[in-house]
Parts: structure tokens; sequence; C-alpha cells
């Protein structure tokens, strides 16, 4: 049915036809534009549209379409509130209280503290939130994009149709909302955008959506409102003791795909509850520290390039199945950390890549805001709405999901503007350096406002350069992280250990030198997943020598890496020592513990991590110089290392690895306090798979002064092994 005449002007008329109208509740809903009071609807396809009332279900107003246009528009009769009934194709009929009958929905707390950076429960205001609004319950959606001329939400709810609800803008926030009536969780969404120059531009995921579908599909989920009950608050109150430089942190760094693929089963939650976290218990792992798990659309990016930022993978579950996993790792005794990726975001047209048009997170100029390695954008640090956006994600896994910690991906790339870049390939900052300003202030409000507001919680930095004060507090100018990635121990001493044995005591500088700076910042030593792909091979495969060679040095690299200072991490696969490098879309190579040499290389791990959380010598002091003393650091044609691992009050442990496969039998090595000494560990013993030479489970220190101790013994040094050593009593 057509409508004569309108008090409607023809421009408006054809922009809300055509979907181009930037400022809907201005025509849209119950309006006195004349002589009497008239109410509006887009609704392409509607083949009858009454208004009733709220109360009583009395016709209100019958809206009659205006020129095929698919806006409908009738004299209201009766006063608000009121409803629309629809009438659609083949007789179905549809009933829901108008979008454009609501008044204000973001108030202006909310939307001066987003544009403050200081807005850290953003995914409550932002995004999809189920609420009720005058009594009504829908879905409140909000989204950031201050140089559109229009944005529209579409979903199944509105078959995907950008004409039929177009939000209002909240001036000079940039902020656009609009409450949907009646639709609730599990509603797929996005947000439908013109940019400045009248453009129509992809449609755009929600940045704070707080679930998606399942990828290659690419739209945003209505999350549940319901708040996962937990039971882990004995955990949440001791983890901060748990966590601090004092204690034995170890880190399995597992990517959940290619861990272990159960048959005829999906990989998901429930089922690394039931398997990977009692496999990480048995091994005596402090924490599971998980490959992002934020949303991503490229499996293959192993989750390093996300577009999801508050929203775990539907590749394993729902958002309330990962709570339940954190809450099972917690019952555990397990940590659970993330890895998150705020450096840089891929370009995928439903994603943030230009989301209103313009660089919105990122920077225009490609000198300051793309990665030329990795084909992504890079976040613009100095806006305010953008730094919010990345704390706010943060705390929303550390708040929302009890997440114990986030290690920050790519951290140098970061704090250097001219990373991995030509001469002529990047900006200056304001003082004509190099350093990203910007940056290194989000970097240090991030960790001021997690220390605040989740505390217990530890940052750690993947930072692969020599900047200084990264885990020193950000009221002495430092970064404010807990933990800094080791990267040159990591890279100095799979260098030396992949030396032949004959050339090592040329290469003796790889082991020593990394005591130097060991104890600059509190580190975190890593063999992690980025040392195991790529061609790099395995760790096993990039030992020297025959198959037991290979086996009895990645033996002892483990035993110098866990007397080592410093917490640790190891990437799966690593403790069974597997052979072929990491392949994300297979499994660790559980077969290879059907060899007893790689079951034992298991087993040592396991009593490795036994040995680290029992002697408080090896963990307590593990950022402090005071918690290490060379005795043989010299001995190159040897190839032998000694050392001290001391604390306060506590027996001191003395490391000594023989790292040829020449079994040395008489070395005397000095000894701060006399009697016996216990062989705690021997990575040598036939229990891992060696050839069991060693000193018979203890011996004796004698009064003879050597290298500086009172004290000496006379030690059988097993080939290619590592033995610590405790006194008794």
């Amino acid at each position: 049915m057509t409508l004569a005449s309108t008090t409607l002007d023809r421009a408006s008329l054809d922009a809300l036809a055509h979907g181009t109208h930037g400022d809907p509740f201005a025509v849209l809903g119950r309006h006195d534009d004349g002589s009497s009071p008239v109410i509006r609807a887009v609704l392409p396809g509607a083949e009858h549209v009454e208004a009733v009332d709220r109360a009583t279900g009395a016709v209100v107003a019958t809206l009659q379409e205006i020129d095929g246009t698919g806006v409908f528009e009738g004299e209201a009769r009766g006063v608000d509130p009121y409803r629309l009934r629809i009438t659609w194709p083949g007789g179905v009929t549809q009933e829901t209280e108008d979008p454009y009958s609501f008044g204000l929905l973001l108030g202006d707390l909310d939307l001066h503290l987003f544009g403050e950076s200081r807005h850290f429960e953003l995914a409550s205001a932002l995004g999809a939130n189920v609420a009720t609004v005058d009594g009504v319950t829908g879905v409140r959606f909000a989204v950031w994009a201050p140089n559109a001329r229009r944005v529209a939400v579409i979903g199944d709810f509105n078959a995907w149709d950008s004409r039929r609800h177009p939000m209002r803008q909240r001036l000079p926030s940039g902020v656009w909302e609009l409450f949907v009536p009646r639709i609730g969780p599990g509603e797929r969404y996005k947000f439908a955008l013109i940019g400045p120059d009248g453009a129509r531009l992809p449609d755009k995921a929600d940045p704070v959506g707080r679930a998606f579908e399942l990828a290659p599909a690419t739209g945003s989920v209505v999350a549940s409102p319901e708040p996962y009950a937990w039971t882990d608050d004995s955990w949440m109150d001791s983890r901060a003791a748990a966590q601090s430089p004092d204690k034995p942190l170890t880190f399995y760094e597992v990517h959940l795909g290619s861990w272990r693929t159960p048959d005829g089963r999906a990989v998901d939650w429930a089922y690394a509850a039931e398997t990977l976290i009692p496999y990480v218990k048995d091994l005596g792992f402090t924490h599971l520290e998980l490959l992002p798990i934020t949303e991503h659309p490229f499996g293959g990016s192993w989750g390093y390039q996300p577009l999801g930022l508050f929203a775990p993978t539907a590749r394993y579950g729902a958002p309330e199945d990962f709570a339940r996993f954190v809450d099972a790792a917690h019952a555990a005794g397990i940590g659970v950390v993330l890895d998150w990726v705020p450096a840089h975001f891929p370009t995928d047209p439903h994603g943030l890549y230009r989301f209103d048009g313009t660089a919105l997170y990122e920077h225009a100029d490609p000198r300051e805001g793309f990665h030329i390695d990795w084909n992504t954008a890079i976040y613009n640090f100095g806006r305010r709405e953008v730094q919010n956006f990345l704390i706010a994600s943060a705390l929303h896994w550390l708040e929302t999901f009890h997440v114990d910690g986030l290690r920050v991906d790519a951290v140098a790339s970061m704090l250097y503007r001219d990373y991995s870049r030509k001469a002529d390939e990047w900006v200056p900052n304001q003082y004509g350096g190099r350093e990203n300003l910007e940056a290194v202030q989000f970097l240090q409000h991030l960790n001021a406002v997690v220390r605040e507001r989740a505390p217990g919680a530890i940052m750690v930095a993947e930072e692969s350069t020599a900047w200084p004060g990264v885990t020193k507090s950000t009221e002495e100018g430092g970064l404010g992280f807990h933990y800094k990635w080791n990267m040159g121990w990591m890279h100095d001493t799979l260098h030396y250990v992949e030396q032949n044995p004959i050339y090592r005591q040329y290469n003796h500088d790889g082991i020593t030198f990394g005591l130097v700076y060991a104890f600059s910042e509190k580190f975190v030593l890593p063999l992690s997943h980025d040392e195991v792909v790529h061609g790099k091979g395995s760790l096993i495969g990039k030992m020297p020598g025959d198959q037991w060679q290979k086996l009895a040095n990645l033996r002892a690299l483990y035993g110098l890496m866990w007397t080592h200072p410093g917490k640790k991490l190891l990437f799966m696969g690593g403790e069974v020592a597997q052979g072929a490098e990491w392949n994300h879309d297979g499994q660790v190579d559980w077969r290879a513990l059907d060899d007893p040499g790689h079951a034992g290389v298991q087993r040592l791990i396991r009593d490795l991590n036994r040995a680290y959380a029992a002697q408080p010598a090896l963990h307590r002091l593990d950022s402090a110089p005071e918690g290490f003393r060379w005795i043989v650091g010299d001995d190159r044609a040897n190839s032998v290392f000694a050392f001290l691992r001391l604390a306060d009050g506590e027996a001191p442990i003395l490391v000594v690895a023989n790292m040829t496969p020449v079994p040395r039998h008489g070395y005397r090595i000095g000894a701060p306090v006399g009697g016996e000494w216990s062989e705690i560990v021997n990575t040598d013993s036939s229990l891992y798979g060696g050839s069991n030479v060693g000193n018979g489970g203890a011996v004796r220190a004698v009064e003879a002064p050597s290298h500086g101790e009172p004290f000496a013994l006379e030690l059988t040094l097993p080939p290619l092994g590592v033995i610590a050593l405790r006194p008794n009593g």
C-alpha cells in the first residue's frame, strides 16, 4: 500500500530507503512533525505494519509504505509506549518494540572514560550486551566509528539488511549505539558502515565482540550475560605469592589444537581439562602457557594475527567453556598464562583495518602503521581510545576469565620505530630518535593498571633487545613487566649445544656470557615454539652426534636450563624429544615415548621440575646475583662448567656440567661445606636413558681449599651430562 503524502522530505526518505541516513532517530520512531504525531519504521519487505499499545494491544497507528521504499508511516493515536506488529510474507507475524522509541543508552561517564583511556570494563559498554531497557529485554549494541557517515547493526534478526537498524551517533565520542529489542544470546551480527567519503565498507565484525562464529565464518555472536560461577577463591587469594620472583615458576607452552588429537572427538576445552591439565600437573609444571586463543581468522597464524581481542576462539568452545577450563586448572594447582598480541593486527576486510573508512586503530602512514615482515597493521598507541581498547582487552582476560598472566608478544617491535625497517622506511620520534615513545607510555600504562586491578597476575614480555628496565617498576621509569623472556640466553645456549663437542671449547662463552646480564632483569628462560618451526627443526634435531649423543646432549641442555638462574619455559614436544619440528596441523609425537630414550627425557623433565621446586637454592634468588657463584667457568679445554646456586639459610646446590662425550674421573671441584653431598640430579642416569656414570649417589667433601672454597669434591663427571649435588644435613 502506498501513502500518498508524508511529512518526510524526499532526501530523508531516499536516505532511509537506501540505508544511508546518518541520523535515524531524527526521523524514525514517534515524531510530532505536523498537526499530529506520526510513527515511522524502515521495514523493507513487510506486508502490513501496525503500532499497538504495549499494555492493551490496541492498535494506535496503521503504518503504510511510502512509495515502495520500505519506509512505513502512520498517524499515531494514543500514547507511548507502543509495539510494532509486523506481518511478513507467508503470513508470519512479529511483535516487537520499536528500537527508535528508546532514549540514550550509554551514560556520559562511559563515553568520557573511553575517551580518556580509563574505561577498563569496555566490553560492558561497547560491543553487544544483553540488557533490559524500560522493562524490555534485548541487546544493546555500541561501536566506536567516529569518522563513519552511518553505522547499522545487521544480523539474522533483520535478514542482514543494513536498512533496518541504523544506529545513533553519540557526539563527540564517535560511538554509535542502538538497542534491538527481543533478541538475545547466540544472535549473529556485524556492523555495516559507510565511510566518510560515502563508500560502503566491508561488513565489520565487532572489535569488542565477546564471542564469534567458528572460522572461516567471520560474524560476531552475542555472548551469554550469565557470569561463570567460579570456585577458585583460594587460588586467586594465594597466587600473588605463588607467582613472585622467589618462587619456582615453570611454564609448559602449548598450542592447544596440535597438542593431542583425540580419535573421534574434537579438541575443545572439556577435552583439554580432562587430559592436558593432569598431564601438566604430573610433569610438575606450575603453569600452562597457551599460544593465543583470542579469536583469529587464520588458523595458520597460530593465533598471532587476532581480530577478536575480547573473545576466546570458537575453535575450542564457548567463552564459558574456557572459564570452566581455567577453573579446573586452578583446582589442580596449575596457573594459566595466555599469549596476548597488542603489537599488530591482520588486514582482513572484516576486521579493524580501516574500520570506519579511515586509519582508526592503526597509523595512516605505512612507515608507522604497517609491519612489512608480517603484513599486519600496527596499532596507533598514541591514540587514547586505542590504548583503552587494548588495556581493556588485557583486563578482560585477567578479570573475567581469572587468567593468571599475559605473555605480551613482540614487545621489541613495539619499542622501536625502525624495527626491521630500512633507513628510509621509518619515522623518527619527536626528538629524532628510534624509540617509540607512545608505545613505551602505553606499556607503562598497561602494566600499572594491571598491577592495580589484577593483583597477583603477571605480565611477561617477549622482548629480544637490551632495552633497559623491562621488569623495573613504572615508578622507577621501567616498563613495569613482572618477567622478561631471556632471548639472549636462548640464542647463545642453543648455538653452543648445536656445536660438535670437539668445537665447544671455542664457543665456551655461549654458556658463560649469559651470567654477565642474568640479573639485569627478572628472566624466564624460553625454549619456545619459535625455536622448532620454519625449518629450524626440533630441539633434538639440533643436537650433534648419533642418536645416543643427541639424547644425552638434549638431557644436558635441560639440566643446564633447570639449574641456571631464571624461570623455565618449554614448548610441547620438547619433553618427549620429538624428532620432527612442530606442525600446527599435527600433534605431539606421542609414539616417541615407546622408545626408552625418549621416555627417559620425559622422566627427566618431571624430575627436574620437582628438584627445582624442592630446592630453594635453585629458585629463591633466580633474579639476584647473590643466588649464583661460579666455581669453574674457565675450563674451555674440557668444556666443563661448575657453579653454586644459593639461598640464605638453605643448602647450596653445586651444579657441574661436562659438555663432551668423554667421562672425567677425579675432577676436583671446590665446595663451600664439608661432609657428604648427595647427587640429586644426574642427567646421565639410566633412569633417563643414560650410561649411569656418576658418583654412586653421594660423595664426601674433604677439607682441601679449591677454587676459592674451603673444601673439595673429587667427582666423576658423566659424558654429556649435568649433575647437581646437595650437602646432607
